[in-house]
């Protein structure tokens, strides 16, 4: 046995929306889309450079709700990027909101996080230095302790 691929499946309010949104902010590609008669989308796939996302409305009746629904969310998307500061300002010119800025990083990225319009956190990174798993221990027990 073993595990062929792994995909984060996103839940919005209005999926169209969403996937417009995901080709400005992230330069998304839709691959395709399955809608319902009444317009809902019911799957749709993107991607991110050779990376597949899926997305779909919202089905409450199913127990299936975003973050908007739920006043929050309990994860996050991270796109490692060539530079996490221009693509935080590209998806900020979009219509993300900043959450946090674009900082260095204790393990050797420097990363920023928006939230998009439909609620969910994208963690932008770049490497700015390869920092061992040990080094990276190191780092964080001296964080801790500030």
């Amino acid at each position: 046995m073993k595990v062929h691929e792994l995909f984060a499946y996103l839940r919005v309010r209005d999926a169209a929306a969403a996937l417009e949104f995901y080709a400005r902010a992230f330069g998304a590609t839709e691959k395709f889309r399955l809608t319902e008669p009444g317009g809902r989308v019911g799957h749709a796939e993107l991607l991110f450079g050779d990376f597949v996302v899926m997305l779909s409305e919202e089905y409450p009746e199913l127990g299936l709700v975003g973050p908007a629904t739920l006043g929050g969310n309990t994860s996050s998307v991270h796109l490692h990027v060539d530079d996490c500061d221009a693509w935080a300002e590209r998806a900020i010119a979009a219509g993300a909101t900043l959450v946090r800025g674009p900082a260095d990083q204790f393990y050797g990225e420097r990363s920023a996080t928006v939230r998009d319009p439909f609620g969910h956190e994208w963690m932008l990174g770049h490497e700015i230095e390869a920092v061992t798993p040990e080094e990276m221990q190191r780092r964080y027990d001296e964080l801790m302790k500030a």
